[in-house]
């Protein structure tokens, strides 16, 4: 099969195609025959060589795909072969073939195309991840998502907006990105490059924020810190900006805030089998019916994997950015889950 190499650490130049052996999937593992794959952050991460994937992953980039079941291990009840899949994995997506936990399998959703739905569960797994279960995000409460038309921005302002009523506020870099966030549900979106933590103090009364969804850290974390309510929680998903703060632990103390993050790659399969149920049971529904939407940025031949980087690099995309492995079938909407 056809598979896309890191030569070393670099830029998208360092993108190799190479030809190595198919995959066979062990026990409790599907093999599916890769339609579209998603191309996200952690995936230039470790082009970078800032992500290293864990020791028993594949060293292929790709954390999502979807695509078609061709093999199934001992043990798989579901999916079975031929069934219309995307996927959370562990590595590997970037490949014409990819082994997956076949916990982590969820149904193409019913309407939506491979593309779409390789635009998935990598960033609505760690929207519901940090915001549902991490953050624990209540009925009404007020949410800022820094980088709002990222794919997790987006996913986490949707989930916020119909599964917890919350008001939901955004940065942004443009006002092109800005509207994107307004018309998917956020309240107001802000220009991060400017006075963001007074904007939103302004939108929010003085009241301040209950979670805060944040890929930067470094010098903004205590006026972030700053602009929570009591009780307030900030979840990190990456530290862009740096990776150590001075922060006011005092005040951390007297007004109860919680700091935590998280990195889905290295847990466990039973962990991700229980999200990607959740995902099906209460999004699903909602992205069936277009309440919640994917916005597809650019879809990407296979074989041009380095422009698909680049696009990324330079903060282009709104949204996803898809590599169409199998163009042919990539555009196209399965009927009732099958190829």
């Amino acid at each position: 099969m056809q598979a896309i190499s890191i030569e070393r650490p670099g830029g998208p130049e360092v993108l190799q195609v190479i030809e190595q052996p198919r995959p066979r999937p062990q026990a409790g593992e599907v093999l599916v025959r890769v339609v579209a794959a998603g191309v996200n952050r952690p995936d230039v991460q470790q082009r970078r060589g800032l992500y290293p994937p864990p020791p028993d992953a594949s060293v292929i980039p790709g954390l999502d795909v979807a695509g078609i079941v061709e093999e199934v291990g001992d043990g798989v009840d579901a999916p079975q072969m031929g069934d219309a899949v995307c996927a959370l994995v562990n590595g590997g997506g970037y490949a014409e073939f990819c082994v997956v936990p076949a916990v982590q399998c969820m149904p193409v959703p019913k309407g939506l195309s491979f593309v779409e739905a390789a635009s998935l569960p990598e960033v609505f797994f760690t929207a519901w991840n940090n915001l549902i279960w991490l953050a624990r995000l209540g009925p009404g409460e007020a949410l800022l998502v820094h980088g709002g038309t990222s794919g997790v921005g987006m996913a986490g302002i949707q989930l916020a907006r119909h599964l917890r009523n919350a008001t939901v506020f955004a940065t942004a870099s443009s006002d092109e990105k800005r509207e994107v966030c307004r018309s998917i549900g956020a309240e107001a979106a802000v220009d991060y490059r400017g006075l963001w933590d007074e904007d939103i103090r302004a939108l929010t009364r003085g009241e301040g924020i209950d979670v805060i969804l944040d890929g930067q850290a470094g010098p903004n974390t205590q006026r972030q810190l700053d602009l929570l309510k009591e009780d307030g929680r900030l979840v990190f998903i990456a530290s862009h900006q740096g990776s150590t703060a001075e922060v006011n632990i005092r005040a951390i103390v007297r007004r109860r805030l919680t700091i935590t993050g998280s990195t889905l790659r290295p847990r466990p399969s039973s962990y991700k089998g229980r999200l990607a149920k959740d995902l099906i049971a209460e999004v699903w529904p909602l992205l069936e019916d277009r309440r919640i939407v994917t916005r597809i940025h650019q879809v990407v031949p296979f074989l041009d994997v380095q422009e698909a980087h680049r696009i990324l690099d330079e903060n282009r995309q709104i949204g996803k950015v898809v590599l169409a492995v199998d163009p042919m079938l990539a555009e196209t909407v399965p009927v009732s889950g099958k190829r």
